[in-house]
């Protein structure tokens, strides 16, 4: 499983960096050479994704090197600093679009040609279709770091979507309603950057270890709690590193029994949570002596 997912990210991962090389060349020319200031800003947002690309390449390539000497959990930590890296980036990215847009609104400037609309059209359907294709991935492999890389490519489409509106009114309107390009940047720099705020929420989320769903908890100790000769489980704290979980469990078990009998049920509960949920890399069970119920006061009884 590992292999492939590591093949299935890389290969999200380099589509979009061949899309978004690609379009980053046709929009900047466009940008340009048809005076559209909005077409230049989403321009820059797709290199932006280029360098976004290469940095979940690397952050994937790391978290897939198997743990060593100085690294015993593994390098899955890679990923979400490689989200985090690319959510920082939208937000800068969605800082100089607005920074741009609003000092060209008080320069009088050329609205821009009418045949910038035709390469906005090719660029949100590819964007749309490259985000979705992104995000299958991403939830199918259980990847943080590629679906951050997927709603960087949204953002672009988005970005694409306000260029459209806006050279639309500057190109229907005429002389007077220039600045309704720059004014689409803007608003387009707003839903970047909440995006990027959105997703380095989650990505520092897991670099400081929170707990996953209250439903894999909840799984993790009905497993344990099934296992013969467990009486309860006092704890379960479970954290995510990259793609997998590690689980540190504290089981309730008859204060009678001897350490090797415990230690063979540690084993077990250890062994039944990894077989039922493949994705559970560790499991650390510390055994503890149950402590039986105390009975009510004999006037309480009465």
């Amino acid at each position: 499983m590992p292999t492939t997912r590591l093949k299935r990210s890389l290969r999200a991962t380099f589509a979009g960096l061949a899309v978004n090389t690609v379009l980053a060349v046709i929009k900047l020319v466009a940008g340009v050479v048809g005076h559209s200031h909005a077409l230049v800003a989403d321009a820059v947002e797709s290199l932006a994704d280029v360098f976004s690309s290469l940095v979940v390449w690397r952050g994937l390539v790391v978290a897939a090197t198997p743990a060593d000497e100085d690294h015993p959990y593994g390098h899955g930590k890679a990923e979400p600093i490689a989200a985090a890296t690319v959510s920082a980036m939208l937000l800068l990215a969605a800082g100089w679009i607005a920074v741009t847009a609003i000092a060209e609104i008080r320069q009088p400037h050329l609205g821009p040609a009418p045949f910038t609309l035709l390469v906005l059209v090719l660029v949100i359907a590819v964007k749309e279709l490259l985000f979705r294709f992104v995000l299958k991935e991403s939830v199918e492999i259980e990847s943080f770091a590629v679906a951050t890389d997927a709603w960087h490519h949204r953002s672009d489409a988005i970005t694409s979507a306000a260029a459209f509106i806006g050279i639309s009114i500057a190109v229907l309107g005429g002389k007077g309603y220039e600045a309704a390009d720059d004014i689409a940047a803007i608003g387009a720099a707003g839903l970047i950057g909440w995006n990027g705020w959105r997703l380095l929420r989650q990505a520092l989320n897991e670099l400081m270890d929170r707990s996953p769903s209250q439903e894999m908890i909840d799984h993790v100790r009905e497993i344990a709690h099934s296992n013969p000769g467990v009486d309860r489980i006092e704890k379960c704290l479970v954290r995510k590193m990259g793609y997998h979980y590690f689980v540190d469990l504290h089981v309730e078990v008859d204060p009678e029994m001897s350490v090797r009998q415990s230690h063979a049920i540690a084993h077990q509960v250890k062994d039944r949570i990894r077989e039922q949920i493949p994705s559970v890399r560790d499991v650390l069970v510390h055994i503890e002596p149950s402590i039986p119920p105390t009975p009510p006061p004999d006037n309480a009884r009465n």
